[in-house]
Parts: C-alpha cells; sequence; structure tokens
C-alpha cells in the first residue's frame, strides 16, 4: 500500500542541489490500470497501481536490464525523465522532489510517503513546498506521460 501526499514546487525555493538523488526514467504500459516500467540508476521495475490518489495499492517486481529495454519499446506515449532527490525533514520523513527534463522539463514535484493515512492527513508541509496537488490527476506521472508538453504550474 502507497500513501503518499504530492505538491507543486518551484525552483528557487528551495537549494536542493546538495542531496542525494536518483536518475530515474520510466514508461508505461498502461495508464487503466497503471503498469509502469522504470530505471532507478542501474535497478529495474515493473509497477503495478492501483486506483487512488493519497492510498493506493503498489507492487513492484524487479526486472532484468534486458526485460526492461524489451519492454520500453513498448511503453505508451512520453518516456519519462526525472531527478528525484531525497531531501529529509523532520518526523523521519523525505520530500522526493522530482525535477522533471525533457518535454516536462520546468516541472517539479515533490511527494512525501507516509506509514498511515492519519500521518498524511495530518501533515504540515514544510513553507517551501507548494499547493497541495495529492487529489489532482493531472499530476499523476501516468497522465503526465500522455501530455505533449509540461502542464502550467
Amino acid at each position: 500500500m502507497e500513501i503518499e501526499r504530492k505538491f507543486l514546487f518551484q525552483e528557487g525555493d528551495f537549494d536542493y542541489t546538495s542531496y542525494p538523488y536518483h536518475e530515474i526514467e520510466q514508461g508505461y504500459l498502461s495508464t487503466d490500470p497503471v503498469v509502469r516500467i522504470r530505471k532507478q540508476d542501474d535497478e529495474y521495475y515493473l509497477t503495478y497501481k492501483g486506483k487512488g490518489s493519497m492510498v493506493r495499492e503498489e507492487y513492484d517486481l524487479p526486472l532484468k536490464k534486458d526485460s526492461y529495454l524489451h519492454l520500453l519499446e513498448k511503453a505508451d506515449g512520453n518516456i519519462i525523465r526525472k531527478k528525484r532527490y531525497l531531501i529529509p525533514i523532520y518526523d523521519d520523513l523525505t520530500v522526493e522532489l522530482d525535477i522533471f527534463e525533457g518535454k516536462l522539463s520546468g516541472l517539479c514535484l515533490a511527494e512525501v510517503e507516509f506509514k498511515n493515512t492519519d500521518d498524511a492527513n495530518d501533515f504540515i508541509k514544510p513553507k517551501w513546498l507548494g499547493k497541495d496537488v495529492t487529489y489532482d490527476h493531472e499530476y499523476h506521472n501516468s497522465y503526465l506521460s500522455t501530455l505533449e508538453r509540461r502542464p502550467n504550474v
């Protein structure tokens, strides 16, 4: 089960560049249901995500590089490329800040994952995080993969 909140972020509101990051490339084999393949640094995954916004099922299965590359050719829409910065905040929480590249360049989204819905609902965001877009499907990566350009933020 994945429990997360999602926020917009404006570059310049916080200096994230000194934090560790992952290089991510991902494509979608299906957006309903969501079936995603992802390369994160040198690891590869196939992920199924259930319906929902803040709370939804999520299952990751490891892939070999050859399988990932084979499936990548079958992905629909745009291949998403981004750097995900890992920024620790209070209560052992981490902001995963995604800085998108390519067609989505200029889009910056932040996610925070929680252990339970009470913690998610009680979360007070740091001042440098922007508007809460948790319930806006237009900021799901699966939807973003279908766009010709980044959404206006």
